[in-house]
C-alpha cells in the first residue's frame, strides 16, 4: 500500500511538471528577462518563477472541511491577520508569554500554499499540519482549486484601499530587491498598478471576485476590510472568531482575552520582536519589511492632487455598481 502511494505521488508529480512544462512558454509576460518578470495566467499575473508552484497548487491540493484558509490581495494586511487567526485558534493552547509569535515570523507559522509550500515541493507533505490546517493564499478567487471552492472550509479574505496597497507594495519590491535600479517611480508604478499589472491583480478583479462570492456566499467567505480592522479591532476580531468556529466566550470577553490577543498581534509589539527585526523569511526576504507602517492615508505623501483626481475616478468607474467602496483614510 505505501510503495502504491509512492508511486501515485510519483506519477503525480511527473503529471504536474510536464503540464507545466508545456504551458508556461505560452503564457503573455510582462518585463520579460528581468526579475520582475510577471506571467498572465487565468486572468492574473504572477512572478513567473511562481507560476509552476501556482499551477501545482490548483492541481494537487485537496482542502479539508477543517482548514481554515486566509485569502488576500497582496499588502493588504496579511501578516497581521495571519497573526490574530493564528492566536485565535490556538488561545487555549499558548498564552500570550508562550505563543511561536515571539520567535517565529506568522507567515511561517500560516504558510501560504502557492507562495512557499508549493513552491519548494510540487507536492508537499501536508499530512504534517495538524487539524485545523491554517493555510494562506494571494489567489484571486476564480483561481482557488475546485477541492476548497467545494468544501466546506471557510474563507477569510482581507483587502486595502487600492491606495495604500500600492505604496506598501511599491516599498515591499525594494525590500525584495526588485526595484534596485529604481526602473519604475512610485507615480509610474500606481499607474501600472491602477492598470491591473501587479502581482496577483488585476487588483480589482482579487477585491471584487472576493466581494461577489462573500455576498453570495456568506458562509463560505467572511470579507474584511483593512480599514475596517484598523477602527475597530475588537469587533473585527470577534466576527473572524465566529466565523471561522471558535467564537469567545463570555467569560474570555470578561477576562480580557480578546485585548490580550490585540496587544500580542499588534503591529507595533510584533515589528519589535526579534525574530521581526534579524529574521527571513525562506532565508530570502527580510522579517522586517513586513511590518513597516501600517497606516491608513499614506498614499497622500506620494500623489499630486491631479494624480489622485485621476487615480480616484478609475477607482469609481473600476467599482462601479458592485456596492464595495474604500475609505481612504480615517
Amino acid at each position: 500500500m505505501e510503495q502504491d502511494k509512492t508511486f501515485s505521488s510519483s506519477k503525480l508529480v511527473l503529471d504536474v511538471e510536464q503540464q507545466i512544462k508545456e504551458l508556461l512558454p505560452s503564457l503573455p509576460k510582462t518585463l520579460e528577462g528581468t526579475i520582475t518578470e510577471m506571467a498572465f495566467y487565468e486572468g492574473f499575473w504572477c512572478f513567473s518563477n511562481l507560476s509552476g508552484a501556482v499551477i501545482s497548487f490548483q492541481r494537487c491540493f485537496q482542502a479539508q472541511d477543517t482548514d481554515l484558509i486566509i485569502a488576500s490581495n497582496p499588502k493588504s494586511g496579511t501578516t497581521w491577520l495571519k497573526a490574530l487567526m493564528f492566536s485565535i485558534v490556538n488561545r487555549t493552547r499558548y498564552t500570550p508569554s508562550n505563543t511561536p509569535l515571539l520567535t517565529s515570523n506568522p507567515h511561517d507559522l500560516v504558510p501560504f500554499l502557492d507562495a512557499h509550500l508549493y513552491a519548494e515541493n510540487q507536492v508537499p507533505d501536508l499530512t504534517i499540519f495538524p487539524s485545523p490546517r491554517l493555510f494562506s493564499t494571494h489567489l484571486p478567487c476564480s483561481g482557488l482549486p475546485e477541492s476548497v471552492k467545494q468544501s466546506k472550509c471557510p474563507i477569510v479574505y482581507i483587502c486595502r484601499n487600492p491606495f495604500d496597497s500600492a505604496v506598501s507594495l511599491w516599498h515591499h519590491y525594494h525590500e525584495m530587491g526588485l526595484y534596485n535600479n529604481g526602473e519604475m517611480s512610485m507615480e509610474d508604478f500606481f499607474d501600472v498598478y491602477f492598470e491591473g499589472v501587479s502581482w496577483y491583480g488585476p487588483y480589482w478583479d482579487h477585491v471584487l471576485g472576493y466581494w461577489k462570492e462573500s455576498l453570495e456566499k456568506p458562509n463560505k467567505v467572511l470579507f474584511l476590510k483593512y480599514e475596517d480592522m484598523k477602527k475597530d479591532i475588537v469587533s473585527c476580531l470577534k466576527r473572524i472568531a465566529e466565523f471561522i468556529g471558535y467564537p469567545f466566550s463570555r467569560e474570555e470577553d470578561r477576562d480580557g482575552v480578546i485585548e490580550e490577543i490585540v496587544k500580542l498581534c499588534s503591529l507595533s509589539n510584533l515589528k519589535n520582536l526579534e525574530v521581526n527585526i534579524e529574521g527571513m523569511y525562506l532565508g530570502k526576504v527580510p522579517n522586517k519589511s513586513y511590518f513597516r507602517k501600517g497606516k491608513v492615508g499614506e498614499w497622500v505623501d506620494y500623489l499630486s492632487p491631479s494624480k489622485k483626481k485621476h487615480l480616484e475616478n478609475v477607482m469609481q468607474e473600476k467599482l462601479r455598481g458592485s456596492g464595495l467602496s474604500f475609505k481612504l483614510s480615517i
